[in-house]
């Protein structure tokens, strides 16, 4: 069984700085792509970042490009979601997903894995 767990959350004042970690664990992990999705409280689910997990391919949301960087450490089986510049709007809380084989569209996927998620909340 594969699982993921997120750490890295926490509160922050807007304009700060947050590193998440999703690490990827079981016996064996193979993964197409990885992809960071977030959710505030009346809010979908949107994803904000993801990653192929070969190549390096990046797709970031509109609302976050030049803020948030996605990467791997293909050593460790870990993603990595450095967010800069953060907003009261990025409160959420921040799952990752994984997919085993090829994805149709960054947003659908589909993922095959899931984590449990880590709160980020960013104050005024």
């Amino acid at each position: 069984q594969v699982q993921l767990v997120e750490s890295g959350g926490g509160l922050v004042q807007a304009g700060g700085s947050l590193r998440l970690s999703c690490a990827a664990s079981g016996r064996t992990f193979s993964a197409y792509a990885m992809g960071w999705f977030r959710q505030a409280p009346g809010k979908e689910r949107e994803l904000v970042a993801g990653v192929q997990w070969m190549v390096g391919s990046t797709y970031y949301a509109d609302s976050v490009r030049g803020r948030f960087t996605i990467s791997r450490d293909n050593a460790k089986n870990t993603v990595f979601l450095q967010m800069n510049s953060l907003k009261p709007e990025d409160t959420a809380v921040y799952s990752c997903a994984a997919a085993r084989e090829y994805i149709t569209t960054w947003i659908s996927g589909p993922y095959d894995y899931w984590g449990q998620g880590t709160q980020v909340t960013v104050s005024s």
